[in-house]
């Protein structure tokens, strides 16, 4: 007797998804107004700052630009006027990178240490150490200004340039300590025993082995430390004096100043050059920040 296989025509596997489902729906909406939440803002300033002063006054801020003009963006860069002083953006723009480099780079060498002998090499009262850390990575800086300000004036670093790049530094140091030390924590503790064994010393199994494994987090600290240095307004404006005020500063004083004709085109040009350095950060390095943030800063 011979079986006859009969084929079911009926198919097989997980029915299909609809393509739009109204949890979908919802998720791109939100997502949708948010980006045009940002982009708008955004659009405005590009827009205004390509503008002629005659045609701002026509009121329509949305329009695009007749006759586009690159004026606005070249008078705030050289000649915008802050009070006496019409010398642009330019002197701001040093300043904040004479500020912004040596402050990354000596808070992400301390922080950096810091984190590696919390994680791997234990002493009495490291645990007391790395809380009072934690605590004043919370801590709101304003809160610390009044005696900061006494002590670089006992220091006669206040308003200078030093002062504001330890000033910086200090304020850095929390939270960088702590990404570094959860870091450290996350990767593999054979490494450090092997060297150990092997005879290597706290600075050789720092250089040789931590740094090396630790590209993601140091492009994380970089990130954090370099956008939130440029972005700063308040510290700038205290502790760096008048002849070493960052780019934000300068650009509070240009937007606000009280004489002579408001010119948005070029307070909108200006805020944009402002913000370029942040916006290209992140425009080119967002992905190792995230990269970074999963492959253990957030761990321990």
């Amino acid at each position: 007797m011979t079986a006859i296989n009969t084929i079911s025509t009926e198919p097989h596997g997980r029915r299909p998804t609809r393509t739009f489902t109204p949890a979908k729906i919802m998720i791109y909406g939100v997502l949708a107004v948010a980006a045009l939440y940002y982009v708008l803002p955004l659009y405005v300033m590009i827009v205004t700052s390509l503008k002629g002063m005659p045609e701002i006054r026509l009121g329509n801020i949305f329009s695009p630009p007749v006759e586009i003009t690159f004026q606005p963006w070249s008078t705030a860069w050289t000649s915008a006027c802050t009070g006496l002083y019409c010398e642009g953006l330019k002197v701001g723009f040093w300043n904040s990178v004479q500020i912004l480099i040596p402050s990354v780079i000596i808070s992400i060498l301390i922080a950096s240490v810091n984190g590696y002998a919390l994680a791997n090499w234990r002493f009495k009262g490291s645990e007391i150490f790395f809380s009072v850390l934690l605590f004043g990575a919370f801590i709101p800086y304003q809160v610390m200004l009044y005696p900061l300000v006494i002590i670089t004036r006992e220091l006669r670093i206040f308003g200078t340039l030093t002062g504001i790049i330890v000033i910086h530094t200090i304020f850095g140091m929390p939270i960088l300590t702590l990404l570094f030390r959860n870091y450290f924590a996350s990767l593999p503790t054979e490494l450090f025993k092997a060297a150990r064994v092997d005879g290597a010393g706290f600075w050789r199994i720092f250089f040789q082995i931590m740094v090396p494994l630790s590209a993601p987090i140091f492009i994380v600290a970089v990130i954090i430390q370099v956008t939130g240095i440029w972005n700063d307004f308040l510290l700038g404006v205290i502790f760096a004096g008048s002849k070493n005020i960052p780019m934000t500063v300068q650009l509070n004083n240009i937007v606000n100043s009280t004489q002579g004709v408001k010119e948005y085109n070029v307070n909108m040009a200006a805020t944009i050059l402002t913000g370029a350095v942040p916006l290209l950060v992140y425009f080119f390095s967002g992905k190792y920040f995230v990269r970074g943030i999963a492959a253990g800063a957030v761990k321990g």
